[in-house]
Parts: structure tokens; C-alpha cells; sequence
């Protein structure tokens, strides 16, 4: 299927990135969803993002570190320049230590908040920091769609990448978030993932994503995962929605995968070998 054929929109999959709890880049996450390594949940390690100039690295919270990651081994994975690339990030809820640090300050007698705080404290703040990391200037689309923010991330750069016949960089990715806001919100802590979608194949080429006009949108059950590890990774942070799709990639298997998005309403992505 190519991107003229209305009916559905497919897209190649041509590199990833991945870092979460018990998991540090894409290879060890692949050899883990594959099962050919036992995974053990433990805390997310997120490096110092060495490609922002020294004044922005030491303003980087976990959001800016998580996506620039994930962003960085996409785009090297496919041998693409990142600076070239349109963008979609997309996160369930932005920036959670950011937010209770800024409520914590509106509480105290002292409210003045910084203005480190505040230009983190825009959802869109990844995605400028990424412009900056790496001089991107191509269009960058930020959405939240609570916990289907994978799955309407994962829309909006298929139909890009097959509208406008160019490669797109998906970047999803969430944060903890502290107590007392941590009772309302339990993500327990960060993780990121990134796609780089390409309506071409190539030598790289990881796997092939079709969506069908006819039938994407669902109300079937979704897919859960058999490690019950990670599965309760998988249902307790919102980026970790895209589990399944992932582990379809890694396994090579050619089959449907269906992952959360609306209340009532799932969405249906056709894996299959490129």
C-alpha cells in the first residue's frame, strides 16, 4: 500500500528509541520484549543531554533528558539528519516535577516562580529543546491526549509522513509525578519512546505500520503483555501504551496489535516485516 491508496496509510518503521524503568535504549528493550533477557523493573536513568549547550543542559529536567534520548537513538538508528525531520511529541501530561515544584512555590509565602520553571512548565517545551539540541526548524506538532497520547501521537506522524511524503520523528514520553499530586496522577516514573516513520522502505527499515480507513479505529479489546512485569509497566505509565506495538517489532510478526486511545475507542495498527 502506498500513500495514494486512500484506503490506508502505511508507513516504515526505520528506527527507535527507548529508555524506561529497567530499560536502556532500544537493544536491551528489544532483547527483553523479545525474552531473550529477563526484565526487572528498576529506576529510569536518564544521562545529561551532552548535545544542548552547557547553559540549557544544566535548566534540563526529565522531560527534556528522557526525549531528547529517545529522540537522538531514533534518528542515528536511521541514519537520518535530525535536523531535517518534521516532529510530533506527545505526552499524557507534561512535565510532573516541574508542575508540583511550581504549585509547591504558589503555596508558600514566596511565590515568585522562575523563569526556568516557567518556560519548562509549557507542554511544548521538549519539542524546543530538541530545535535547539539539534537545529531542527521543519514543523513540530505537541499533542496530549491523556493516556492515548502514544496512539494519537502514532496518527498524526503516519498521516504526515504519507500526506506530505517526507520521514517524521514521533517522540512519546512521560515523567513521575510527586506526591500529593502523585494520588491523582500515579506515574511512577519516566519513560520515553521514538519512531522514525518513513512512507519509503529502506535497508534500514525495521517494519511496516499500516492504518485501514476501514477499520483503525476500534472497539476490541487492546493488547496486554504476558511478563507481568511488564505489563504493569505498560498499564502504569501512559508513553509504556506503546509496549505492545513495540514488542510486534521486535518478535517480527506480522499480525494487528490494538492500543489504547479513547474511552470507547482503540486503535488497530497492521504490523508486518518491511
Amino acid at each position: 500500500m502506498t500513500a495514494n491508496n486512500t484506503s490506508a496509510l502505511t508507513v516504515f518503521v526505520e528506527g527507535i528509541g527507548l529508555v524506561g524503568p529497567g530499560l536502556s535504549n532500544w537493544e536491551d528493550g528489544r532483547d527483553k520484549l523479545r525474552g531473550q533477557s529477563p526484565y526487572v523493573s528498576a529506576a529510569t536513568v536518564l544521562q545529561s543531554p551532552m548535545s544542548l549547550p552547557a547553559a540549557e543542559r544544566r535548566r534540563a529536567g526529565a522531560v527534556i533528558k528522557v526525549s531528547l534520548a529517545v529522540g537522538h537513538e531514533a534518528v542515528n538508528a536511521a541514519g537520518m539528519q535530525a535536523a531535517d525531520l518534521p516532529s510530533v511529541f506527545t505526552s499524557s501530561s507534561g512535565d510532573g516535577v516541574n508542575c508540583h515544584d511550581i504549585c509547591s512555590t504558589l503555596a508558600s509565602s514566596d511565590r515568585l516562580i522562575s523563569p526556568t520553571r516557567f518556560h519548562n512548565s509549557v507542554h511544548n517545551a521538549a519539542s524546543g529543546y530538541w530545535s535547539i539540541s539539534t537545529g531542527a526548524t521543519p514543523t513540530s506538532s505537541v499533542l496530549c491526549a491523556h493516556d492515548g497520547s502514544f496512539s494519537a501521537g502514532l496518527l498524526e506522524a503516519i498521516a504526515q509522513a504519507t500526506v506530505d511524503n517526507t520521514a517524521v520523528l514521533l517522540v512519546a514520553y512521560d515523567t513521575h509525578y510527586p506526591e500529593p499530586l502523585y494520588s491523582k496522577r500515579p506515574v511512577s516514573d519516566t519513560l520515553g519512546v521514538a519512531l522514525v516513520l518513513s512512507p519509503q522502505r529502506s535497508e534500514r527499515s525495521l517494519a511496516r505500520l499500516t492504518l485501514s480507513a476501514a477499520d483503525c479505529l476500534t472497539d476490541a479489546p487492546v493488547d496486554v503483555l504476558t511478563d507481568p512485569a511488564l505489563e504493569f509497566l505498560r498499564h502504569t505509565i501512559p508513553a509504556a501504551r506503546a509496549l505492545p506495538l513495540l514488542q510486534r517489532i521486535a518478535v517480527q510478526q506480522t499480525t494487528t496489535v490494538v492500543l489504547d486511545y479513547l474511552d470507547a475507542m482503540r486503535l488497530a495498527v497492521d504490523v508486518a516485516r518491511p
